[in-house]
């Protein structure tokens, strides 16, 4: 959500600032934007694509070894040209109408709470607003202090924030200079080859990504942080103004993965995701000899010994990856688990427990809501925590006394997928770990728990090869406008997820049930033009499930219906069966999930719909 490229260098820019805009697009935006130092302020702004922001620039001879870049998704404001960052300040009483240059350029990621109070207090001192956006008061914050050094600005500036930003600014009269700060949204700083020409460049990035190519040498800024970057020499400050060296905040050499960005063979990235799954599983599990603690951190044996119930903090298909871990944590290491959405948890009266292990979810490990939810726990007392997250130089990371890093790669497409049974594949070693501590994990358990995990990717692979099946399924999905999704215990979450998938990249409404659930509301929605979608693996629930199903078709509803082979289920009028391959045990959410997401991509592609950035859609939420 929203991306933030800057830099100061010797040479020209601006081709480093939209290349990593590029790079960032995979976060989701509806407008960009660059501006640079070129004598005075110079922009272009676009509410289509990067790649037309690139025409821009080349047609306007945008070039200057001074600039900031910017990808935007609204919250403040329509997705409007004036609304766009980078946003200027041109001083008290002026616009960009009145043929005064602007002062000052800003780009944001973020909200700013307290936008309306400032803006009342701006407009009393003269100055004009020209977009909707909170962003635009804080350019106009910062050159209202303005006193010969931005930097000292901004610091005066941000005092008076409230809220989240990572910002990047720059002054007419200071050039070859961007300063930046971070609070509750990530920031990076890149350190830069010598140009020759002054020294070092240095750049500010929202991911390490957008720098891929051009640094491998990364600062990660800490909250409350401050930035100030020149050629040839940079300082960080943090919140209380004190200066930190490089022991404090380390340069890291960091491989942002730039190839894997790359779509290769597939139609979008998505799909290319799809079918990575079974590497990402074998990465994910890669130099897992056995079950042990310590695959979590050197303090989880002694923590998890410690622990007698864990609460589970995540958002969206995450949070669904929460839901199933549950009935694994509940039934193989019986220690009570409660799951919580990140976004609702600190907003709420909880009782905490010291002896909670708090367990985060995230595939960026920047979720806003996630962190805000893990730093609302920790404030409660609850210091045990554990991040499974696919990212392990982000704040999560940081931020959790102990972690497991999945080895996803880097997911492009905006509705997850590999970063989602990774997860799973997290959870599930978590659930072995702690019953092992707990003593409910017998070594025979262990063996073959372990053998079931090591043949993930090749049953991942069977289940890959049902695609031409799914796909004649998305045909009748796409002349749909509704769909029922239906699963029982462990996969009633893997129907969540299914329905989430296809209503955030095809537009069709879909929504989920325990499948018991049925005649109790849902039953009243089912006619011949609402596919149900019933997840059906072979378990103690399967004929409770063949009772709800024959509920559907007594209504004349049209079952799809995910089977293992040995469910004796088979296709009839109004019935479409595709078999799995095997029947997976407590593994089988992990597999049943890959036909639910070649349906939702095989209805999108049949829909015509933008499969990788879905419409008000980001990748990474880094605002609440």
């Amino acid at each position: 959500m929203c991306g933030i490229v800057a830099g100061v260098s010797g040479r020209n820019i601006v081709p480093v600032l939209v290349q990593g805009l590029q790079r960032l697009e995979y976060r989701g935006y509806d407008s960009c934007g660059v501006a640079v130092h070129h004598g005075g302020l110079q922009r272009a702004r676009s509410t289509a694509r990067v790649a037309e922001l690139v025409q821009q620039v080349q047609t306007e001879a945008i070039a200057s070894g001074t600039g900031i870049a910017h990808t935007r998704w609204a919250t403040h404001g329509a997705p409007a040209v004036h609304n766009a960052h980078p946003h200027f300040s041109h001083g008290p009483g002026l616009s960009s109408t009145s043929g005064v240059a602007g002062r000052v350029a800003l780009v944001h990621n973020g909200i700013i709470e307290n936008h309306d109070e400032l803006r009342a207090a701006l407009q009393a001192k003269g100055y004009v607003f020209e977009s909707q956006t909170d962003t635009e008061v804080i350019a106009h914050l910062i050159d209202s202090l303005y006193d010969g050094d931005v930097f000292v600005a901004l610091q005066a500036a941000v005092a008076q924030l409230h809220g989240a930003y990572a910002l990047a600014v720059f002054h007419r009269d200071e050039p070859h200079r961007v300063v930046g700060a971070r609070a509750g949204s990530p920031l990076v700083l890149g350190v830069g080859q010598d140009t020759g020409q002054g020294g070092h460049e240095h750049f500010l990035a929202s991911d390490a990504m957008a720098l891929a190519g051009v640094t491998d040498q990364i600062v990660y800024l800490e909250e409350g942080d401050r930035v100030d970057l020149q050629l040839g020499r940079y300082w960080v400050l943090d919140a209380q103004g004190r200066s930190l060296d490089a022991t404090q905040r380390p340069v890291r050499t960091v491989h942002a993965h730039s190839g894997a960005a790359e779509l290769g063979p597939y139609r979008h990235y998505m799909q290319k995701e799809i079918f990575e799954q079974p590497r990402a599983i074998a990465d994910t599990l890669e130099g897992v000899e056995g079950i042990t603690a310590d695959l979590f951190g050197d303090q989880a044996h002694r923590t998890f010994q410690t622990i007698d119930r864990v609460l589970i903090l995540a958002c969206g298909t995450s949070y669904y990856s929460g839901c199933a871990a549950k009935y694994w944590l509940e039934e193989i290491a019986r220690i009570p688990t409660q799951v919580e959405v990140a976004s609702e948890y600190r907003y709420r009266t909880s009782v905490p427990d010291p002896r909670t292990l708090v367990v985060t979810i995230s595939q960026s490990g920047e979720t806003a809501d996630t962190l805000a939810a893990l730093r609302h726990a920790r404030s409660l007392g609850m210091q045990h925590t554990l991040t499974i997250c696919n990212v392990a130089t982000s704040a999560m990371v940081r931020e959790c006394a102990m972690a497991y890093v999945t080895r996803a790669g880097v997911e492009i497409g905006v509705a997850s997928t590999k970063a989602f049974t990774t997860q799973l594949a997290g959870l599930f070693l978590l659930t072995l770990a702690l019953a092992q501590v707990r003593g409910h994990l017998s070594e025979a358990q262990e063996a073959e728990h372990l053998k079931a995990m090591r043949h993930l990717p090749l049953a991942l692979q069977a289940v890959l090869a049902l695609e031409p099946q799914v796909i004649s399924w998305a045909e009748d999905f796409a002349r749909m406008d509704n769909a029922l999704f239906l699963g029982r215990g462990l996969h009633y979450p893997i129907a969540l997820e299914g329905a989430l998938k296809l209503k955030e990249i095809s537009y069709i409404h879909a929504e989920a049930y325990p499948a018991g659930e049925l005649k109790h509301g849902p039953l009243a929605l089912v006619t011949a033009a609402m596919p149900v979608v019933t997840v059906a693996p072979n378990d103690a629930l399967l004929e409770k499930l063949k009772s709800n199903m024959q509920e559907v078709r007594a209504r004349g509803g049209v079952l799809y219906v995910l089977a293992d082979a040995d469910t004796r289920i088979a296709s009839s009028e109004g019935i479409h069966v595709i078999r799995m391959p095997e029947h997976y045990g407590a593994l089988s959410p992990l597999l049943h999930v890959v036909p639910l997401q070649l349906l939702a991509y095989h209805t999108a592609l049949a829909k015509g719909t933008d499969v990788d950035k879905p419409r008000n859609l980001a990748k990474s939420v880094t605002v609440e």
